[in-house]
């Protein structure tokens, strides 16, 4: 096998481990910790530290640590969390959170450096395609931590279902109509037991230690060529002064609404649709839909992309959410309905595995000098969407944030499109009457392909 590919599925696997845990732990927060609203603090402590830690710990763990063992030591803070779950309340909880807010950034700032590295190794103008190719095998395996991960919490709990009844009167507060400030009741459920719960916890603990092993002792550490040293400061700013490149700017709106879908989702729909109408043993298998969609379209992208462009995949993403916005405006849920909940979940899976994959595969060309800055300040403005979307999460009516949605999607992608207007400016051939294009410019993915290499991700201790 390829080291490249071999290299890629470790990864994969590591992370499909590690958030088969977090993900079923973080969809069930808001149901396992809802008194005094524990579980959306949690929630949201956790995204205020990944806001905090992205400012200014990848690049520096990165350089110190490597890319590899960058992944290993933050894949800890995750077992963290799921131990502070153990026994939930604010002195166990918010500390484990804020732990797991910090690791987050450089995990993912690491593990998007290392890929679009692998990427970048293949020559020519497979360079790009192989990076979309590379997070599309990724992000197939990853988004499939959701099945497994909402599998496991459904078959533990469903081993003492809870029957739930829903008067039409609640049924007539769900979905858009649902507010904060509503007298009805619309998320009244009853909590599984604590055997059950730790049954769960141990299972989600055990995965998440089995993540850090695999990674630490499968995935290949690169030792090649370096770049000039730099001072800590230096490090520690170069998240800041990617600022000044002008596209990242008008990029940054894409992963900010990446944190606004995603929050919706995980918080809004399946609280105000799903729980609101159908109860609580439904959301597991709801997002098993969401998830195995996602996983599935990640990898038809990674290698639709070659023939498409990313533009196309773009648009397919933007119309696909656009249309769901739209139609859970207007959409009244019911018990009686069930497959349009799943619909539902499926059709937004497919639009977010365009943010995912295209996403990462975008910041990684882009910034290849500077991968390491440019995903800290992708995981620094998702987590900041994370954090205003739960932040008002308890404020707002959904039909409110549905439309903050629609506006933030719509500026989001019209900036986006002005980066590929530059991008295309920049690299358009220029003739010289009688002498035909000018050097190096004749190719349209000229800009990606003769870019200076960025030093590669360095393993050891740093020293």
């Amino acid at each position: 096998m390829d080291s490249g590919l071999r290299n890629v599925l470790v990864v994969s696997c590591g992370f499909l481990l590690l958030f088969t845990a977090y993900g079923g732990l973080q969809s069930l927060q808001s149901s396992l910790n809802s008194e005094e609203g524990l579980g959306v603090a949690a929630l949201s402590t956790l995204y205020a530290g990944v806001l905090l830690s992205s400012m200014l710990l990848p690049p520096l763990l990165i350089r110190r640590l490597g890319c590899k063992w960058t992944i290993v030591v933050s894949m800890c803070c995750y077992v963290a969390f799921s131990l502070g779950n153990f026994y939930a309340s604010w002195y166990t909880l918010i500390p484990t959170s804020v732990v797991l807010g910090v690791g987050a950034a450089p995990l993912w700032s690491a593990q998007s450096t290392y890929l679009t590295e692998l990427g970048s190794r293949r020559a020519g103008k497979a360079g790009g395609d192989a990076v979309a190719r590379y997070f599309g095998i990724f992000f197939l395996i990853f988004q499939s931590s959701g099945v497994w991960g909402n599998l496991i919490s459904s078959l533990v709990f469903g081993q003492k279902p809870v029957q739930e009844t829903h008067p039409e009167q609640q049924l007539q507060s769900c979905g858009a109509r649902d507010c904060p400030m509503a007298s009805v009741a619309t998320n009244s459920t009853q909590r599984p037991s604590q055997e059950l719960v730790y049954t769960l916890l141990g299972i989600y603990t055990g995965s998440g230690v089995l993540a850090v092993l695999l990674v630490a002792v499968l995935l290949q550490p690169w030792r090649t060529l370096q770049r000039p040293a730099q001072g800590e400061c230096d490090t520690l700013l170069s998240t800041f002064r990617l600022l000044r490149d002008r596209r990242l700017c008008l990029l940054l709106l894409l992963p900010l609404y990446s944190g606004f879908q995603q929050a919706f989702l995980a918080g809004d729909f399946t609280k105000s649709y799903v729980t609101c109408a159908l109860g609580i043993q439904f959301v597991g298998y709801v997002m098993i839909c969401f998830a195995a969609t996602d996983s599935l379209c990640s990898l038809l992208y990674g290698w639709l992309v070659h023939y498409t462009g990313r533009v196309a995949l773009y648009a397919l993403g933007t119309v696909t959410q656009l249309s769901c916005m739209v139609a859970l405006l207007l959409w009244q849920p019911h018990p009686h309905q069930l497959p349009v909940f799943f619909i539902f979940s499926g059709l937004w899976g497919l639009a977010d595995a365009v943010w995912q994959t295209q996403n990462s595969a975008l910041f990684g060309v882009l910034f290849e000098e500077d991968k390491a800055a440019a995903f800290a300040n992708y995981r620094l403005w998702e987590a900041l969407g994370f954090v205003v979307a739960f932040g008002y999460s308890t404020a707002l009516c959904v039909h409110v944030k549905l439309y903050i949605l629609l506006a933030v999607l719509t500026v989001a992608v019209a900036a986006y499109g002005t980066v590929e207007f530059m991008e295309a400016r920049r690299s358009q051939p220029r003739r010289d009457p009688g002498k035909g294009q000018s050097p190096g410019r004749a190719d349209p993915d000229a800009h990606v392909s003769t870019l200076v290499p960025a030093a590669p991700c360095r393993s050891g201790t740093g020293r």
